[in-house]
């Protein structure tokens, strides 16, 4: 992990001065070293950039839970959606950089850089990875009583009348709302509306009462009702098929080049977090990832574990800033 320079925060540095008045420290560099040490000696917060019921809000309670377990400390979940997870990634980047407030982050957070014409964080100055946590592969999703069997029964479909087909995706900005209007535009469905909900489980939930016709989405909410069969997956967007809906094509089985979309969730903090903090939840994330129970707990939520950290998630998250500029702006997606 990259050696960055971590300075005590004001309220910190305040207490050390008023102990040091009252000669009841030694070197300041001791007393910061014990105060590392005791981390977290309170509640640390996990601020979910969406609303509860999402993919990253799946991840967050399965991860705190088993924090929680194995630390013996406390880890608490504040969902914060809206603004297509700006207003969420803006309160975290201004958030005291002292560990006991972390980010939940979705693609959204490469996504923004580009689709906005202004958003409340830079990525590379505000904030730094702790770990990546799980990723998922986005759907295509109908309600079984509709005719359309596959996507390309569902196009044709549409076609006839594409004023009365809309489709619902999480907030602007995130891999299953960006899919959806590269799939319009390749498929000429550009009349088919879009309705935007603040989280993936608000977007589920159209579909499931009959308000749109199609979901665009994370596989995790999705897949329980995929797996009784009140929902039809048309289509995976990931790479590959997934493993327990082998019959599910892909995108790119159904003839749509390079159609690849998933859902990553990582961890991340404040930039000036000191680094010993930083090592220290990456270490226990990783910790806890890396066990048979969470992966087989997440698999069968529709995730697959990403027990990978800090330089990884920072590689990642720079490279598809790039990738979702050049999506962006072939998609023709105006700027918000």
């Amino acid at each position: 992990m990259t050696d960055f320079c971590y300075p005590i925060t004001r309220r910190r540095a305040v207490k050390l001065t008023a102990a040091a008045a009252a000669g009841l420290v030694a070197p300041a560099i001791l007393h910061t070293r014990s105060a590392f040490a005791a981390y977290p000696d309170r509640p640390v917060k996990l601020v979910v950039a969406n609303t509860p019921g999402g993919p990253s809000d799946i991840v967050a309670r399965t991860v705190a839970a088993a924090l929680e377990q194995n630390t013996g400390n406390t880890f608490i979940i504040e969902n914060r959606g809206g603004a297509g997870s700006n207003i969420g990634m803006g309160f975290v980047a201004n958030a005291d950089p002292d560990g006991y407030t972390l980010l939940i982050a979705t693609n959204a957070f490469s996504v923004n850089v580009s689709l906005y014409n202004k958003i409340p964080y830079e990525p590379w100055k505000d904030f730094v990875a702790v770990s990546e946590l799980a990723s998922a592969a986005n759907t295509f999703v109908v309600q079984s009583s509709l005719p359309a069997k596959n996507i390309k029964e569902f196009i044709a479909l549409a076609k006839t009348n594409p004023e009365k087909f809309n489709v619902s995706t999480p907030p602007i900005g995130t891999a299953p709302q960006l899919q959806a209007e590269v799939f319009k535009l390749q498929t000429g469905l550009t009349k088919m509306e879009t309705v935007v909900f603040k989280g993936g489980g608000d977007a589920l939930q159209a579909l499931l009462s009959g308000t749109v016709q199609l979901s665009s989405g994370s596989l995790p909410p999705a897949h329980p009702h995929i797996q009784s069969g009140t929902l039809r997956c048309l289509a995976v967007t990931g790479a590959e098929r997934w493993p327990d809906m082998p019959n599910v094509p892909t995108m790119v089985d159904e003839g749509f080049k390079d159609f690849v979309f998933a859902t990553d969730v990582s961890l991340m903090a404040p930039a000036k977090t000191p680094k010993e903090i930083v090592n220290w939840v990456e270490k226990e994330t990783l910790a806890v990832l890396s066990t048979p129970e969470m992966k087989d707990k997440l698999y069968k939520s529709g995730f697959q574990v990403q027990p990978k950290g800090a330089k990884v998630a920072f590689e990642r998250m720079n490279k598809e800033i790039k990738i979702f500029k050049d999506v962006i702006e072939k998609a023709n997606i105006a700027k918000l």
